[in-house]
């Protein structure tokens, strides 16, 4: 299809019909509740309009800078490993008009378990490919037994499938598994409480008895917690001296200023060596942190996204002009400093951001929590600044700004960075 009408000025006839073409194109592939993704500069590609608003947009302001495929608008990708870029991704918010998700693709996107792979093999095996993420390629096939038992993996994976495939009422069009997800998503953008969310379920089922409803957010907790992508509790010293982990993670008090890990010292620890719910110590600070390798992976593994990370590479207009970190000075000095590691476009990028800020607002004004942010660089320019992009590294408290004690925190994702820079194993979609 010729698309040099996007070229032309938005006032003339050329650009006019071609934005005609362009919506009977997009209407007719990927069209929800009579509505599409408006690709113009303001909307990019995240939020749905009707015909009329989706024409005005794109005169007005135009297409977003370098959407000259449409795979946002049911066109065909180049690879073909996926058919289709699914039209809602990557939309963050919460809409009104909500699709029925396709809960098994996405749990097979997580697991890297694909659908032609079980129909022709053992519930543990699992499919294969090669994939460098720091430097170094390599290859891993694993094969079942056939007698053999499902690994813990493929096990948790058909415990998520049938909670998928069991209905959270006789003829409803949603399953527990959606309704948990549907559900632990409002929670999240709408900031509830645990407790809130608890006594919600506990009305529904009232409202509702003949519904398969959990009896509580922590239950429902449970059921969804086996997709992956959780975090680690790491105790810190309150004075940001250290971090009791690795080989100092069974210290009691700091080895630098003498501060006591935990709050309560007189309180007798049952026990030490895990933090769980048997312990009665609490500790005087903890760092959350969010592994990145996982993170990283799932990119490749999930058909949303996997073509996305090479879109630098594959896609990107390198015309000299600035429109992506590529075509920056430094990702390009870079390159010719590590030629291997730019040998392959799948090899990630990544920025890192942080900044504090008081999260009780004027309430309490001694308070400062340090999210760090990663960027995957590796994205489009129009998704790797979206919030949806955007991979939460860690969580810092304290009652102050940091400054160069930082580093101490660091140290948790300077080891991963390690690992990524020799290369890892990762199924790739």
């Amino acid at each position: 299809m010729d698309r040099t009408w996007m070229n032309f000025s938005r006032a003339s006839n050329e650009y006019q019909n071609g934005v005609q073409s362009f919506l009977d194109f997009a209407f007719h592939n990927s069209s929800q509740d009579n509505m599409i993704l408006c690709p113009c500069k303001k909307c990019g590609n995240i939020y749905w309009h009707y015909r009329e608003v989706v024409y005005e947009h794109l005169i007005v302001d135009g297409f977003i800078r370098g959407y000259k495929k449409w795979i946002f608008h049911g066109e065909c990708t180049t690879s073909g490993a996926s058919s289709t870029i699914n039209p809602g991704y990557p939309y963050s918010g919460y809409r009104q008009h909500v699709r029925e998700d396709d809960m098994e693709g996405m749990m097979r996107d997580a697991f890297n378990m694909r659908s032609e792979s079980f129909q022709s093999f053992p519930p543990n095996y699992v499919a294969s490919d090669d994939y460098n993420i720091g430097g170094n390629t390599f290859m891993e096939t694993r094969r079942s037994v056939p007698d053999e038992q499902p690994n813990e993996k493929a096990a948790k994976f058909y415990t998520l499938l049938g909670e998928m495939n069991e209905e959270l009422y006789e003829g409803s069009k949603f399953s527990k598994m959606s309704f948990y997800i549907r559900l632990f998503h409002l929670k999240c953008l709408g900031g509830w409480t645990g407790n809130s969310l608890t006594m919600l379920l506990e009305l529904l089922r009232e409202m509702f008895p003949f519904a398969k409803i959990p009896q509580s957010c922590k239950d429902m907790k449970k059921v969804i917690k086996d997709l992956g992508l959780g975090y680690n509790k790491i105790h810190s010293c309150p004075n940001d001296c250290m971090l009791y982990w690795g080989d100092q993670r069974n210290q009691q008090s700091c080895h630098v200023c003498g501060k006591s890990r935990w709050m309560n010292r007189d309180v007798e620890d049952v026990n030490e060596d895990e933090y769980g719910p048997q312990s009665r110590r609490k500790p005087n600070k903890i760092l959350r942190y969010f592994p990145l390798i996982p993170r990283l992976q799932r990119l490749f593994m999930s058909s949303k996204t996997a073509e996305f990370m090479t879109w630098h590479h594959d896609q990107r207009m390198d015309d000299g002009l600035l429109r992506h970190p590529a075509d920056s000075f430094a990702w390009k000095s870079f390159d010719n400093k590590f030629p291997s590691f730019a040998s392959d476009p799948r090899s990630v990028r990544l920025g890192l951001a942080s900044d504090g800020f008081n999260p009780f607002k004027i309430m309490s004004t001694s308070y400062s929590t340090w999210p760090v942010v990663i960027i995957p660089y590796n994205l489009p320019p129009w998704l790797c600044i979206k919030q949806s992009s955007l991979i939460l590294s860690m969580i810092i408290p304290g009652e102050k700004g940091l400054g160069n004690d930082i580093d101490i925190y660091l140290q948790p994702l300077i080891e991963e960075l390690k690992q990524l820079w020799e290369g890892l194993r990762c199924m790739m979609y």
